[in-house]
């Protein structure tokens, strides 16, 4: 692996062995929590702090849930860092983090979503997915359920348009599919910038 992809890895699985010891503490200070009131679904919750839009990609519901990012981190992650350089891979990553906490905020805020905290590190992972579909658009993925292969720009718009009508519906409560939307969003801008004349990296 290249060295910020398992660095990340690493981190990620230590942050969910400490949080198993203090579930409480690490959702109530370093989960995404939304901008309105928080007191009415956690019992003592501080709700939004800055902090949060970087520290929530950090924890994760469940070993599933963990392992299914840490794959995908695995399985991308590598590729596009040894294109982009650990520098640029690294702003690009949290870059991802965060514009996937700032659309989860947003919509949250206007009352589409209900007030629960939000974890994982699938914004970035959905960077990662993004970037992955650009960068090697004619590699092939092949799907876990169906066993489907297919190129990866077909792959990524699937998912991405999947991702967008189960949000708009409703559909698998308790999946912050607009923060997975957000961290897509945020890596196609990001990797706009880079191709264009404009480089803020």
């Amino acid at each position: 692996m290249a060295p910020v992809t398992r660095l990340l890895l690493w981190a990620n699985v230590v942050f969910f062995l400490l949080q198993t010891y203090d579930e409480t503490l690490f959702v109530t200070y370093l989960a995404l929590w939304p901008l309105t009131s928080a007191e009415s679904v956690h019992p003592g919750a501080v709700g939004f702090m800055p902090w949060q839009i970087v520290t929530y990609s950090f924890l994760h519901g469940n070993v599933a849930h963990l392992l299914f990012n840490m794959l995908a981190l695995y399985m991308f992650g590598s590729d596009i860092e040894r294109v982009v350089g650990s520098r640029r891979f690294t702003a690009y990553y949290f870059i991802c983090v965060v514009s996937a906490a700032a659309l989860q905020l947003l919509v949250s805020s206007a009352g589409n979503l209900p007030p629960y905290p939000t974890v994982g590190a699938s914004g970035g992972v959905f960077g990662l997915l993004l970037a992955f579909g650009l960068y090697f658009p004619k590699r092939m993925v092949m799907l876990l359920f169906p066993p489907i292969p297919m190129p990866a720009w077909l792959f990524v718009t699937l998912y991405g348009a999947l991702e967008l009508f189960l949000g708009v519906t409703g559909t698998q409560q308790g999946v912050a599919h607009f923060a997975h939307l957000g961290g897509m969003l945020g890596g196609y801008l990001t990797i706009r910038s880079w191709r264009g004349r404009s480089r803020f990296f």
